[in-house]
């Protein structure tokens, strides 16, 4: 029996938070890309990486030509990744200070 819209969004829901506290749980980078590994698609990872690449380099104030110039990432998705970090859900952003704030720890 196929599910309804209401609850498949409600199971990706939990999958999806499932999966967040299972990275979470992980004990290191090297885990956490190898679970990455396993759930992407080469290409998918890649673009993964790339965004987090614009996405340090728009925070450092370089503008959309360089960043395209040093990653060979299109404009529009560096464009792209600049919107999300503008007006999205704020992981950029968050992910960033945790970073920052880590590193200052050490």
């Amino acid at each position: 029996m196929k599910l309804n819209h209401e609850q498949h969004s409600e199971a990706t829901q939990q999958a999806a938070q499932s999966l967040a506290r299972a990275m979470l749980a992980l004990p290191d980078g090297d885990a956490v890309l190898a679970l990455l590994d396993d759930l992407c698609t080469p290409a998918e990872l890649e673009a993964i990486i790339d965004r987090w690449r614009v996405a340090m380099l728009l925070d450092e104030g370089h503008h959309y030509r360089e960043i395209h110039d040093l990653t060979g990432v299109s404009v529009t998705t560096v464009g792209r990744v600049a919107r999300f970090m503008q007006q999205g859900a704020g992981g950029y952003r968050l992910a960033m200070q945790c970073l920052q704030s880590q590193l200052e720890s050490q």
